[in-house]
């Protein structure tokens, strides 16, 4: 885990410093307070997975940026009582093909609100196991096991598991083109 703060640490300070930004306008960008983003890049703070989407979302980049080291450790332990969601890469970021693949484990009663991604992109979510609620254009929609959805990612959306038991699905997350 020290390895992976560290790795966050250093990526969210290297693409700040490659943009020339300040923390101030990391902060505008990202819509994460200067003394928040100061913290992860010292390595002080662990962001919950809603803020690493922000911080992605306002620099431009894929999620699994922050998440991907080169030397991926073990997967993550998950206690569902600790952590409301787990997100582990299932595939490492491909420039050429430009998508993120993402497996998520969503604990019981959580709920996860997700910014809206660039313009263009296009998510996928496909439950593993479980039962899945989704929220897109202020409608909530129920995903059972084996059961998917796509959608324009460029507008906010939720994820909710309103189950007793630990929802597993996969987002895969095409990036557009610049």
């Amino acid at each position: 885990m020290e390895n992976l703060t560290y790795f966050l640490a250093a990526t969210l300070k290297r693409l700040r410093q490659q943009r020339g930004w300040s923390l101030s306008q990391l902060a505008a960008a990202t819509g994460v307070s200067k003394a928040m983003l100061g913290q992860i890049e010292r390595g002080e703070s662990s962001p919950t997975v809603a803020t690493l989407w922000k911080i992605a979302t306002g620099l431009n980049v894929p999620f699994s940026t922050f998440i991907s080291p080169p030397e991926a450790e073990h997967p993550p332990t998950y206690d569902p009582q600790q952590q409301a969601m787990v997100v582990t890469p299932l595939f490492p970021w491909d420039p050429e093909l430009r998508f993120d693949h993402l497996s998520i484990l969503l604990a019981p009663g959580a709920l996860s609100q997700s910014t809206p991604h660039e313009v263009g992109v296009v998510e996928h979510v496909v439950v593993i196991s479980g039962e899945l609620e989704m929220r897109l254009d202020d409608r909530w929609r129920r995903l059972k096991a084996g059961e998917g959805v796509r959608f324009a990612g460029d507008r906010p959306h939720a994820y909710r598991n309103a189950s007793g038991q630990t929802t597993h699905f996969h987002s895969l997350i095409h990036y557009p083109h610049s």
